[in-house]
């Protein structure tokens, strides 16, 4: 049996057509997938005329209720059996997918997949990881980004194991860099938390994972590091400022090139340099945050992607699946649980 991914298709700030589309796209990078497509099914139907090879593989499951973009995650809970996001994550958990992708309301996606998808055995909170570009060849995996506003140093540890897993399976590393975001590089910077979770880290060498210290926000993207852990607060903090600058630049770039003849000249002459730059920081091309640490695969796509963003956060998934994350991940809590220490137990 071909393994499925769940699309919540009601999700997103273009809604229908660009999940569908986006999922087309995915599908011929990964062919040998098959989708089912949560939400309304008269417009999925529609949707789905420009895509007759995504129509042959998948399967629409009609659901009338959407989640609303500010709608409360405690609101959301309640209907998650009559909307389009429950019904997604409720296929992961009865086997029916293996993994689930919405770019619906993030708090709502976490909060019912915590619920209905449990934690690893191991893992005390799931935290939201996402991919930041650096001026080297991989891109950053970043954690904590929204799901936990406070982390104790246990939480901070275990974020740790589970981005270098995540690292490991997208780029091959043995052992990933990892850092965790602080203030300040030296030892004595920071909460009582961070550094107890660096007393951690530093210990435990024999983690699958190379602990290197604490990195600054400004240091993120330098290639530096494959891996930075943070509480949810910091790092979603971070991850808006790292989004802000990138904008600021492209729109910088933008009005200095429409300013006069000469401008738009040096544009043309510049434009190999400026399309790269312009790649680089297209939010499309990193899209997809996943939820590590959860009994399933979760996917979340940024709510303003468009189909090329959308087929990024599905391929995302298909990787995660085939590279089994959940089993790769217990794994290494299991070969480590002796170096994650308990609550009120780190020195």
């Amino acid at each position: 049996m071909k393994p499925r991914i769940a699309i919540d298709a009601m999700g997103g700030d273009e809604g229908v057509r660009v999940m569908i589309a986006g999922a087309a796209l995915a599908r011929h990078r990964h062919p040998d997938f098959s989708f089912l497509l949560v939400g309304d099914q008269t417009r999925i139907e529609a949707a789905l005329e420009n895509h007759p090879g995504l129509r042959a593989a998948s399967e629409i499951q009609h659901v009338d209720g959407v989640v609303g973009s500010d709608e409360k995650p405690t609101q959301a809970i309640r209907k998650a059996k009559s909307t389009s996001m429950g019904q997604a994550i409720e296929a992961v958990k009865s086997g029916a997918a293996s993994a689930a992708v919405s770019s619906g309301n993030t708090g709502a996606l976490m909060a019912m997949s915590k619920i209905a998808l449990r934690t690893i055995p191991g893992i005390d909170r799931p935290a939201l990881a996402a991919l930041l570009p650096t001026l080297e060849d991989n891109d950053l995996v970043m954690l904590d980004l929204g799901a936990n506003t406070e982390a104790d140093a246990r939480n901070l540890v275990e974020f740790a194991v589970m981005g270098a897993a995540y690292s490991r399976i997208l780029y091959g590393y043995g052992r990933p860099r990892v850092k965790l975001l602080n203030i300040g590089t030296e030892d004595m910077k920071g909460t009582e938390e961070l550094r107890d979770a660096a007393a951690a880290l530093s210990r435990a060498d024999h983690l699958p994972l190379h602990f290197q210290g604490f990195t600054e926000a400004d240091k993120l993207s330098r290639g530096e590091v494959d891996v930075v852990v943070s509480d949810g607060f910091s790092g979603n903090v971070a991850l808006k400022a790292v989004e802000g600058a990138a904008r600021f630049v492209t729109d910088l770039l933008r009005s200095a090139f429409s300013s006069s003849v000469r401008s738009k000249i040096g544009f043309l002459i510049s434009r190999p340099a400026t399309e790269l730059l312009r790649h680089h920081l297209d939010p499309n091309n990193h899209n997809g945050a996943v939820f590590l640490g959860l009994n399933g695969i979760v996917v979340k796509s940024h709510g303003s992607a468009d189909a090329k963003g959308v087929a990024n956060a599905v391929a995302v998934a298909a990787r995660l699946v085939e590279d089994s994350l959940i089993d790769r991940i217990g794994e290494s809590l299991s070969d480590i649980a002796a170096a994650i220490p308990k609550k009120g137990d780190v020195a």
